[in-house]
């Protein structure tokens, strides 16, 4: 046996729609995944300790439990709600769910590792709760924050590969059709081996730059 590269040249077209579909899903449901996971961060935070006991029950089951699994009950599940919904926007929901329980606790974790003297002193000027969040919080909070959700940016690019088994015709599900009906495995897999290490090594060098670049902004405890 051989390595063929004309096997996947010949099906060009349908691998490129397949990574089209993987990256729409990635970025979209990243973005969705941190913008959910900050408001729960600052629900937690801000709104009583009934409401964070509540929110962080739900954040523990969903950090708890395999992506797989919860794709399956939102996928599967869903009819029994009257939830009726396509591969392609189940598999965006279920990956800004998944990964708004991770970026919670990220921003959580930021916020508590701002000084709280520096909270108090917004409080002492009569700064408002919500004013503290965007002129304290979130400058000094964005380098701490920083790498772990360049770190979780790249776990939901990896997970994009668990919705070919609700049939999202993302990369994962393409090659995997094709290394069935061409008898080439090999060469269909390593294609989107090489996909994802690109994905992944373009990711990190962004995080590194975009720290770089924010590291002036660095705030240091006299």
């Amino acid at each position: 046996m051989t390595f063929d590269i004309n096997v996947l040249l010949d099906q060009w077209p349908a691998i490129i729609s397949g990574a089209g579909v993987t990256i729409m899903i990635w970025v979209f449901g990243t973005i969705a995944a941190a913008i959910l996971g900050f408001l729960l961060a600052v629900a937690r935070q801000y709104c009583g300790l009934l409401i964070d006991k509540a929110l962080g029950l739900a954040v523990a089951v969903l950090r708890g439990t395999p992506f797989l699994i919860q794709i399956f009950l939102v996928y599967y599940g869903g009819p029994f709600i009257g939830l009726s919904l396509d591969p392609l926007p189940a598999g965006l929901i279920g990956i800004s769910i998944y990964g708004a329980a991770y970026f919670s606790e990220i921003f959580r974790s930021g916020f508590q590792a701002v000084p709280t003297g520096h909270i108090e002193a917004g409080e002492c000027v009569g700064l408002t709760q919500g004013q503290i969040v965007r002129r304290i919080l979130l400058p000094e909070m964005t380098m701490l924050v920083l790498p772990p959700s360049v770190n979780m940016t790249i776990i939901l690019m990896k997970e994009t590969a668990v919705l070919s088994i609700i049939t999202v015709p993302e990369l994962t599900a393409t090659l995997s059709a094709i290394g069935s009906q061409q008898y080439a495995f090999v060469e269909a897999l390593s294609a989107l081996a090489l996909f994802y290490w690109v994905l992944v090594e373009f990711t990190g060098w962004l995080g590194n730059l975009a720290e770089t670049k924010l590291s002036r902004f660095r705030f240091f405890n006299a």
